[in-house]
C-alpha cells in the first residue's frame, strides 16, 4: 500500500498541477459535501483533460456532474463554440458546481441539466463526440443504451468506476445493486462488437469505449 501510494505522489509531482480553480472546487467539495471522495480528482482530471483535448469534441455529454470538478476538466478540451451538457440529480449541487463553471470561464460552454438523467437523455437533440457516464451505477446499462445513438461514428464514451473497488471479482453479495449494475455494464461492454473498449486501471477504473 505505501508503495502505491509513493508511486501515486510521484506521479502527481511529475503532470501538469491543478490549475488554481480545480485546487479551490476539491477544497470547498472536501469541505461540504458528503461523498467528496466521488470528486475526480488531479490525476483522473488531467485524464480526462488530455483525452478530450486528443478529440476536441464539438459536444460532450456528462452523465453526473456532482461538484463540477469533470465537467471543467473535459470542457477545456472542446472545440472553438463547443458545448458540454451536464446533468445531475442532486439540484443541492447545482449552485456549487455553477459557482465553479464561472470562475473557470466556462459559463458559455456548460450547460447544466438538473433531474433524473434517465428522463433527460431521450429528449435531448443533440449528437456527442464525448459522453461521460458517472453516476447511479445501478442504471449504467440504462444510460449506455440510451446515448448510444446519439454518439457519432468514431466517437467515445468513457465510463468511470468500472473496477468498483475491485468489487467486481466478487459480485455476489445479495442486495449490492451498484456492484451488480457495474458488472452488468462490463459484461455488456465486453460483449458489444459495436465498439473498441479498453479499461484503465486508474483511480477505481475507467473504460474507454470508441464506436466502430
Amino acid at each position: 500500500m505505501e508503495k502505491k501510494k509513493d508511486i501515486e505522489s510521484y506521479i502527481l509531482g511529475h503532470i501538469d498541477p491543478d490549475d488554481p480553480v480545480l485546487r479551490e472546487l476539491d477544497r470547498e467539495t472536501h469541505l461540504k459535501v458528503t461523498g467528496a471522495r466521488m470528486l475526480s480528482g488531479h490525476l483522473q482530471g488531467q485524464v480526462l483533460t488530455m483525452i478530450s483535448k486528443m478529440i476536441q469534441p464539438e459536444r460532450i455529454l456528462e452523465i453526473g456532474t456532482f461538484t463540477g470538478y469533470s465537467a471543467i476538466c473535459l470542457a477545456k478540451g472542446l472545440a472553438a463554440e463547443g458545448k458540454l451538457i451536464t446533468i445531475e440529480l442532486d439540484d443541492e449541487l447545482e449552485s456549487l458546481a455553477q459557482k465553479y463553471i464561472k470562475k473557470a470561464e466556462l459559463q458559455k460552454n456548460i450547460i447544466q441539466l438538473i433531474g433524473p438523467a434517465l428522463e433527460i437523455i431521450p429528449a435531448l437533440n443533440e449528437t456527442f463526440d464525448l459522453v461521460f457516464i458517472d453516476a447511479d451505477k445501478r442504471e449504467y446499462v440504462d444510460y449506455y443504451n440510451l446515448v448510444f445513438d446519439k454518439v457519432k461514428k468514431g466517437g467515445y464514451i468513457i465510463a468511470d468506476n468500472t473496477l468498483w473497488g475491485g468489487k467486481v471479482l466478487h459480485p455476489s453479495v445479495p442486495g449490492d445493486k451498484q456492484t451488480a449494475g457495474i458488472v452488468a455494464f462490463n459484461e455488456l461492454i465486453k460483449n458489444d462488437t459495436r465498439v473498441e473498449k479498453v479499461i484503465l486501471p486508474l483511480r477505481d477504473g475507467m473504460t474507454i469505449i470508441r464506436k466502430k
